[in-house]
């Protein structure tokens, strides 16, 4: 909350009549105890025991007196009107993480052989973070690239085989058509010369095949080299070196690399405060290690699901903050306030100066209810308009002595309000009473107005 402080004082509201058979005992008691202190016949342990007497006497006669006629006691605690910034807003906690971060992992399982970062390392794109024992990769790449050789070999062998095979087939086909060969022998050379295509083509597929395995074994192969996809700062090592990962249904995280630069706050708020926020409104934080440094920024989201934590429901709110300077980390709490009105260099009065107004009324005792004639003029006037929820009432004093006076209220929060219309810089208002005698006895005439009060402040 941002806004100039109101001083406070206190007024005391007592009956100048009281003061009479207090000042009357006191100059009995004083003169008392000077006679006797001017009697030099008298010894000085019967001179304590007459002076003691004397003040027990006064005691007595000053709590017989409060009993049977004292009147209220009271003490108006008020405060000036004052120009200062004022805020509404909604305080919560929050913690931050990395905007941009990734999980680096394994695709292959093996043993870790070396590890080329450490944490708090920064990388760049494409730099090679760890190495996993390539042995195993290697031998199958060697193997598909010797059964690919082989295969290759056949299907020259088989492709001649094919030529030869056609040029049969041709010389038959010729031989028939002029009627110099058998029907067998033109049926058996177009047999050899389709199965010689057959056999070429099988080779293919399995070409093929190896060819389509050899280059997986080549990618695992170079999976056993783990390079960063972003570049960043090392903040988590979850694995060591030597140690042996397993890919098969997960891959293992070797390290966590994360963009520092732009921070995000998670922060939770309470199912009461959530529907306050909206998406775009400023926020605001400050930190324990920098309270009085400020962060700003922007609400971007407000996540749907909540967490529940000792049956407590809260939703998290996240934006955004620039870190170019690295001045927040991961983790690091922070004091975050949703404002949802601002006001600068505006007439700042408590909160309570609206509400006193409410349950006291001038002389400082409680209200006891509209009388059958209905409420008096001054109070109606007192009222705000019953359709306007910015009017509002304040006791302002005026010597020794609140009057009401409507005013007109703006941004407010949980302790100060601002009075838009209606009050000045530095008229002093009531924000409440303190209590410090008894209730006052009726006046002679049957009332129960308390007499005049004498103002005087502490």
């Amino acid at each position: 909350m941002a806004g100039g402080g109101s001083s406070i004082q206190c007024v005391t509201i007592q009956d100048s009549t009281k003061a009479a058979p207090i000042l009357i005992i006191s100059a009995i008691a004083t003169r008392a105890i000077s006679m006797f202190g001017l009697t030099a016949m008298l010894r000085r342990k019967t001179l304590l025991i007459v002076a003691a007497g004397v003040l027990v006497l006064a005691a007595a006669g000053i709590l017989a007196w409060t009993r049977a006629g004292g009147d209220d006691a009271g003490q108006w605690i008020t405060a000036r009107a004052q120009r200062g910034d004022l805020e509404d807003t909604t305080t919560a906690l929050g913690t931050f993480q990395p905007r941009d971060y990734v999980d680096v992992g394994t695709q292959v399982s093996g043993q870790l052989r070396r590890i080329f970062v450490q944490i708090g390392d920064t990388v760049s794109v494409g730099q090679v973070l760890a190495e996993i024992d390539p042995t195993i990769y290697g031998t199958r790449v060697d193997a598909g690239r010797a059964q690919l050789r082989s295969l290759s070999a056949q299907l020259t062998e088989k492709q001649s085989h094919l030529a030869l095979a056609k040029e049969l087939y041709e010389r038959q086909r010729r031989m028939r058509a002029a009627n110099a060969t058998s029907e067998e022998a033109f049926q058996s050379a177009e047999a050899g010369w389709k199965a010689a295509q057959a056999q070429v083509s099988q080779l293919r597929a399995q070409i093929q095949q190896v060819e389509s395995t050899l280059r997986g074994d080549e990618a695992n192969l170079g999976y056993t080299r783990i390079y960063a996809p972003m570049a960043g700062t090392v903040v988590t090592q979850p694995a060591r070196q030597g140690q042996t990962l397993n890919a098969t249904q997960q891959a293992p995280v070797i390290v966590r690399i994360a963009d520092l630069s732009v921070m995000t706050a998670w922060t939770q708020v309470s199912e009461a405060d959530v529907n306050r926020l909206k998406v775009g409104q400023d926020v605001y934080f400050t930190t324990l290690g920098q309270p009085g440094r400020r962060w700003y920024g922007n609400l971007h989201q407000v996540l749907p699901t909540p967490e529940v934590v000792n049956n407590v429901v809260l939703y998290n709110a996240l934006f955004d903050v620039p870190n170019s300077d690295g001045a927040l980390g991961i983790q690091m709490s922070a004091q975050v306030f949703f404002v949802h009105e601002a006001v600068k260099d505006a007439v700042l009065v408590p909160v309570a100066a609206l509400t006193v107004a409410e349950g006291l009324d001038r002389a400082g005792t409680k209200k006891s209810g509209p009388r059958k004639g209905g409420k008096d003029k001054a109070t109606r006037a007192a009222e705000p308009a019953p359709r306007d929820r910015n009017a509002g009432v304040v006791l302002v004093m005026k010597d020794g002595t609140p009057t009401p006076r409507q005013v007109v209220t703006g941004v407010r929060n949980r302790v100060q309000v601002q009075i838009v219309s209606g009050l000045e810089p530095g008229e002093e208002v009531a924000i409440g009473v303190r209590r410090t005698g008894a209730k006052a006895a009726p006046s002679a005439s049957g009332g129960g107005a308390p007499a005049p009060a004498a103002r005087l402040r502490l």
